[in-house]
């Protein structure tokens, strides 16, 4: 009889959930917002129900991303880095660094042969070296985001975006729009922009082949196109790219599960059942 574990990846922009029994049983995602308890009831009730299941066939839930104080059915808390890197290596073995680009922030980690994180840097103060840059020069092109990396793939000249300020560089495109420069070329000089960003802070923390593209970003062809360039190499993307962190979580939650079955220990949870079907049951 499979057993069932879930992780639940409250991020910056995105809330993801994943239920793992022999693989993937289900898989939620849903923009995060300011009632994060609330998401994070709803996305575990939306996965329940893609997979069939009731909450107390769930062994072990582990919450992760940044506002994982805000899961009260999670029986444990890890770091979102803990957790990309095992949700990583579960897909791709082979894998020594990933690179993650989120709404918010971007980050690059080195994992070992066991899936472990062995080091890790961060870009979160400034939304220049985030998704967040690409939303806000979409927005002053008056194009949607979903499809900047297409256009963008258009270029056959693309602009130089000298400017590291998000601000500052936003005036820069509307400037350069003003003056004739085609979208297509203002796109990619933007994915080159970021990209540049992106490939300095995983150079800094000595990049390792292969490497893994995670968060949104890695949905956007035009970075993606721009970060093979700056990483000279070929880049290996998830069928799901947003749902990593979650995957590591519920692998993580089964890790902790079996080895203090094998050791014959305690394990750390909380009294969590009747409370969240309560929770549950009143998400709506």
């Amino acid at each position: 009889m499979a057993e069932y574990f879930a992780g639940i990846d409250i991020g910056s922009t995105m809330t993801k959930a994943v239920i793992l029994g022999e693989g993937i049983a289900a898989s939620v995602i849903g923009p995060t917002g300011a009632e994060q308890r609330r998401l994070a009831n709803k996305v575990m009730e939306e996965a329940l129900d893609q997979a069939g299941l009731a909450f107390e066939a769930i062994s072990y839930v582990v919450a992760t991303g940044y506002g994982r104080i805000n899961v009260p059915f999670a029986d444990r808390q890890i770091t979102e880095i803990t957790c990309h890197a095992r949700g990583i290596h579960f897909l791709f073995p082979e894998a020594r660094t990933v690179i993650d680009v989120g709404g918010q922030d971007s980050k690059a980690i080195r994992i070992d042969s066991q899936g472990r994180p062995h080091d890790f840097i961060m870009n979160d103060k400034c939304a220049a070296g985030s998704g967040r840059f690409i939303e806000i020069i979409a927005d002053t092109l008056n194009i949607p985001l979903e499809a900047v990396g297409d256009l963008s793939l258009q270029s056959t000249s693309p602009a130089t975006i000298s400017n590291l300020c998000t601000i500052w560089a936003q005036q820069e495109v509307a400037s350069s729009l003003a003056q004739g420069i085609p979208v297509p070329d203002l796109l990619a000089g933007v994915h080159r922009s970021l990209a540049d960003r992106i490939s300095r802070m995983a150079h800094r923390l000595r990049l390792e082949k292969p490497v893994v593209l995670t968060g949104g970003g890695s949905k956007n062809k035009g970075l993606i196109a721009a970060l093979r360039e700056y990483l000279n190499g070929d880049l290996l993307i998830p069928e799901n790219p947003l749902i990593t962190g979650a995957l590591g979580a519920a692998l993580m939650g089964r890790d902790l599960v079996e080895k203090a079955r094998q050791n014959n220990l305690p394990l750390e949870t909380r009294p969590r059942i009747l409370e969240a079907i309560h929770l549950l049951g009143s998400s709506d």
